[in-house]
Parts: C-alpha cells; sequence; structure tokens
C-alpha cells in the first residue's frame, strides 16, 4: 500500500516538474524595426513546390460543427455575422477587405488570404516540414495575422508575392500587412531574403510606432 502511495506520488511530481520546465511559448510584442531585425537571412528556392503539399481547408478548429477553416475565418472576421446554416451554408454577413477598403457582403466574394503565401512559406523554409506541420500551417487559426478575408480580386493580385513585390492597394493598410507578414513569418519560423528584408525595412521606418504581436506555433 505505501509503495503504490509513493509511486502515485513519484508520478505526481514527473508531471509537476514536466509542466513548470515546459511553458507555453509566450506572446511577443516588437516594434517593427526591432521584429525585422529578427528574420534571419535566407536564400528561397522553389524546387519541388505543390500547393497540394499544404492540405486545406481541414476541418478547422471544432470538427463536429460542419464548418471548414474558411468558413470558421469568415465567421470570425465579419463586421456583420452572416446567418450559419445547414452545412456551415453562410447567408448575409457583412466583411471589410482592410487590403483595399472594400466592404462585402457575400461571403462567395471573399477569398482567405494566407498571410505568407504557401509558396512563399515554401520557400522559406516549410519544404523541409512534415506534411503535418504543413497542414497547421495551412489552417492556422492561433493568430489572426495568418489568415485573413479580403476581396478576390485584391488577393489574386498578391498571388504569391512577398512585400517587396507586392503591397496592399489601400495605402494606410501599408504599416498594418507589414506587421502581419512579419509576425507569421516569425511565429513558423520562416526566413527572408535579401530583397524582401531590404523592403520590410523600408516600411519600419515609415511606420515607426507599428507593433508586431506574434506568438510562436506549437
Amino acid at each position: 500500500m505505501v509503495k503504490a502511495v509513493l509511486r502515485g506520488l513519484a508520478a505526481a511530481l514527473v508531471v509537476l516538474f514536466t509542466t513548470v520546465s515546459s511553458p507555453a511559448h509566450a506572446a511577443e510584442s516588437l516594434r517593427l524595426s526591432e521584429a525585422v531585425a529578427h528574420l534571419p537571412l535566407g536564400t528561397e528556392s522553389r524546387d519541388g513546390y505543390n500547393r497540394e503539399s499544404f492540405r486545406h481547408w481541414n476541418a478547422g478548429t471544432n470538427p463536429t460543427d460542419s464548418c471548414h477553416t474558411r468558413a470558421e475565418v469568415l465567421i470570425h472576421e465579419a463586421v456583420e455575422a452572416p446567418t450559419v446554416g445547414p452545412n456551415c451554408r453562410l447567408e448575409g454577413g457583412r466583411w471589410l477587405s482592410y487590403y483595399d477598403s472594400v466592404e462585402v457582403t457575400s461571403a462567395s466574394g471573399l477569398d482567405i488570404d494566407h498571410m505568407v503565401p504557401l509558396a512563399e512559406a515554401w520557400d522559406s523554409g516549410a519544404s523541409v516540414w512534415t506534411a503535418q506541420r504543413r497542414e497547421q500551417y495551412a489552417n492556422d487559426q492561433g493568430q489572426e495575422a495568418s489568415l485573413v478575408a479580403v476581396t478576390a480580386r485584391s488577393n489574386r493580385s498578391k498571388s504569391d508575392q512577398d512585400p517587396a513585390q507586392w503591397l496592399p492597394p489601400a495605402a494606410d493598410a501599408h504599416c498594418r500587412y507589414a506587421a502581419e507578414w512579419v509576425a507569421t513569418k516569425l511565429r513558423w519560423d520562416l526566413s527572408a531574403d535579401e530583397g524582401e528584408l531590404a523592403a520590410l525595412h523600408e516600411l519600419a521606418n515609415a511606420c515607426p510606432t507599428q507593433l508586431v504581436e506574434y506568438e510562436q506555433a506549437p
């Protein structure tokens, strides 16, 4: 009996020690200029890239509600909530696409943009990830900056370009966009190439008070 109690106490101590010694990743908040300085310089390569290497959209954060990731992001980002019908069919609702300051009143008029496009993520480090981690990236709702509901036109204009090649049409969105781009790269330990870093440094100089908030991906 005593031995059983001692074994139970020992197991409890192991669990307690593990919990204490392995804290969750803390959220970071940095000035944009500081955050850009944290990005590692890398040489990008698209060798072997296939969009299907990133499984999306999956069952989302609640696999029992019939809403996949795309629908969950739309519901979360709605300025006026849509009606959610059978099989997660969305009716009504209103959204503001911050890339181009366009108001949208139909979910079908919106794309869910990966802040750092899948191809760019591949180029910057995701090529060596497991299929499971790429799926986590493609459906990341753990940080609001990772996925954003925007007009289909602006998303397709952006395509897989980085900030050296494309910025949102709405000039007043540039600081936020740069911060969310950097936050996503830092969250997922992705690198940046020379041209991208140069563009981000320019944006940081133009946005001296902009904060970047991120948390390391699990």
